[in-house]
């Protein structure tokens, strides 16, 4: 088993105490926005099971979202449109989004640990590449930002049930790009993405 605890524990014994870990989920769908989470978690907390939210069964997410809520010290939440998104690209949403996120939180961390993105921030911080899959921080802000967003997404779904968003979370599925080509494209679509863009070029 890895240890997920292995940088907080570093940072604890250098005497920080409120570590939030960051994460965000939807770069690569079609539809809806970007979600990130920082989440500030009890010294010493221990979750079994818990890792990187993409190797999790939509179940599991959830068990895990509520028990999060519970323990969590703190959590921030950061939202970024598809509009923003097309205005000033993904990469920078993506940061935007985290940065919403520790402005979100009602405590201030003294320390961040980032997946894989740099951040200007006043804050000390380490970037982790494959941060959600080695600290339980980033672990516990991957759940909470992707079940965040998906919730969104089976939203979206109850009112444009044929681009089977429930299902796909807006990843461009074989259904999903079925759908685009017989029914167009929906306000929450990002016009700056290939297939969209594409579709948008070929009826004009």
């Amino acid at each position: 088993m890895e240890d997920l605890y292995i940088y907080e524990r570093n940072l604890l014994q250098k005497g920080y105490e409120k570590i939030g870990g960051i994460d965000e989920v939807g770069r690569g769908p079609l539809v809806g926005p970007v979600v990130a989470a920082c989440v500030i978690l009890p010294k010493n907390y221990q979750l079994e099971g818990l890792t990187d939210s993409k190797k999790l069964s939509e179940k599991k997410r959830e068990k895990f979202y509520d028990i999060l809520r519970q323990d969590a010290i703190a959590i921030g939440i950061g939202v970024v449109s598809e509009k923003k998104i097309d205005e000033i690209n993904i990469y920078e949403a993506t940061k935007l989004a985290m940065q919403e996120a520790i402005k979100n939180l009602k405590v201030k961390p003294d320390y961040l640990l980032i997946d894989a993105m740099k951040l200007e921030t006043d804050i000390p911080a380490t970037s982790i590449i494959k941060g959600d899959a080695k600290s339980l921080s980033i672990a516990a802000a991957s759940v909470i930002a992707k079940v965040t967003r998906d919730r969104m997404l089976i939203e979206l779904d109850k009112k444009y049930p044929m681009y089977d968003f429930k299902n796909n979370k807006g990843y461009p599925t074989k259904k999903h790009l079925e759908a685009i080509e017989k029914y167009g494209i929906i306000d929450e679509h990002r016009r700056s993405y290939g297939p969209v863009s594409n579709y948008l070029k070929e009826r004009k």
